[in-house]
């Protein structure tokens, strides 16, 4: 199940996905897929079952398929490093070309892959203003109203029946929203780190990422 919020008098929906639905505008957005970053880790010697493009776009088809949208905004860091979409297996390539053919689609640049991705098709934006939102890959200092973020890998942790559980999850409050990880070896970063926590003045929410549907929690319900 999805949970709705607003952000800049928009209405979104944090999908448990970890992708971000604004329906007005048939716009979905996914942040830092890192797509082949088990084969760039490979290189450098840490060798990790090599599925992890293959888990994230068949996580993407299914919420491409879900929504529908016209339009996707990918916030950044896409690859893992600028090499990555030349790494990518023939199959893995056509799968994600098709995707990016069948939608208006955005890529933005990150720290890791500054450069766009070769024969994939859609374009690139440094950053990308729809009516009164602003859609970049790192939040910018201060508080700008409607700014829609990756890059942080927020992460939330909280107790259920007795077990401490960690969760990606969206960070928002009325003014801005940081989106979580897409990627499946993507790792995350505390809500109570200052990376994150200074990007919010007082009460913010956490939009944990469950199985099936989105927990909502408050920042006192937050453990960290």
């Amino acid at each position: 199940m999805a949970a709705k919020l607003t952000v800049a008098g928009a209405t979104l929906i944090a999908d448990p996905s970890g992708a971000l639905v604004w329906p007005r505008e048939g716009l979905l957005v996914v942040a830092d897929l890192h797509l082949e970053k088990g084969s760039a880790l490979a290189r450098r010697g840490t060798l990790l079952p090599p599925y992890d493009t293959r888990t994230t776009l068949a996580r993407l088809e299914a919420v491409l398929a879900r929504w529908a949208p016209r339009r996707v905004i990918s916030l950044g860091d896409g690859f893992h490093d600028s090499d990555g979409s030349r790494r990518l297996a023939a199959a893995d390539r056509r799968r994600l070309a098709e995707l990016v053919a069948a939608h208006d689609w955005i890529w933005l640049p990150g720290n890791h892959d500054p450069l766009p991705p070769e024969g994939l098709g859609g374009r690139v934006e440094t950053v990308v203003r729809i009516d009164g939102l602003t859609f970049r890959h790192a939040p910018a200092p201060g508080h700008e109203p409607g700014e829609v973020a990756g890059h942080l890998h927020p992460s939330a942790g909280v107790t259920l029946r007795g077990r401490r559980v960690i969760r990606p999850c969206f960070v928002a409050d009325q003014r801005r929203i940081v989106l979580p990880a897409f990627g499946s070896y993507t790792g995350g970063l505390s809500l109570r780190d200052a990376a994150i926590a200074l990007l919010f003045d007082g009460a913010y929410r956490a939009y944990l990422l469950g199985q099936r549907r989105i927990h909502v929690l408050g920042r006192a319900q937050i453990e960290g």
